[in-house]
């Protein structure tokens, strides 16, 4: 299996003791963090923060997410998170997820599927979006696209 994903983005991170269990392991909880931010910080480089988003009353909460664990990632290993956004279905936003160990080898795998939802009206009138923002979409397809190709438009 190829380790970096098409198109993707990559975060890259050192496993800390906070991340870790009694034994050194990265906890499962940590993954789950690891992908938020793997998300924000690929969506502010496409060209939006999700803060702009968050104070326009949107968000995108996760509505299904599998991890499938190959390897353990240990306390003091550099891990590279690869990212790719997939096409939408539906009103659903599929991204995939590899985490890569110092070996190269593909310690973990992530599905991760999101929705738009409106909170502006307050939290108890959230309504789901089906359709998506300019600022949104234009950022989502950059994001399909790969950094590689935001790079280019901008050279």
């Amino acid at each position: 299996m190829e380790p970096q994903l098409p198109n993707g983005w990559t975060l890259e991170r050192r496993v800390l003791p906070q991340h870790t269990d009694h034994a050194g392991v990265m906890w499962h909880g940590a993954y789950l963090a690891w992908l938020e931010e793997a998300r924000v910080e690929a969506l502010a480089a496409a060209g939006l923060a999700y803060s702009d988003l968050s104070a326009r009353g949107l968000e995108l909460p996760v509505v299904s997410l599998a991890i499938d664990y190959r390897q353990a990632l240990l306390h003091g290993d550099r891990v590279r998170l690869h990212s790719a956004v997939l096409p939408r279905q539906g009103v659903k936003l599929p991204w995939r997820s590899r985490f890569i160990a110092p070996s190269g080898a593909v310690a973990a795998e992530a599905r991760v599927e999101l929705v738009l939802v409106d909170l502006s009206a307050g939290p108890d009138r959230r309504r789901l979006l089906r359709r998506l923002p300019e600022d949104l979409g234009a950022a989502i397809e950059r994001l399909q696209r790969g950094p590689a190709t935001k790079e280019r438009e901008q050279g």
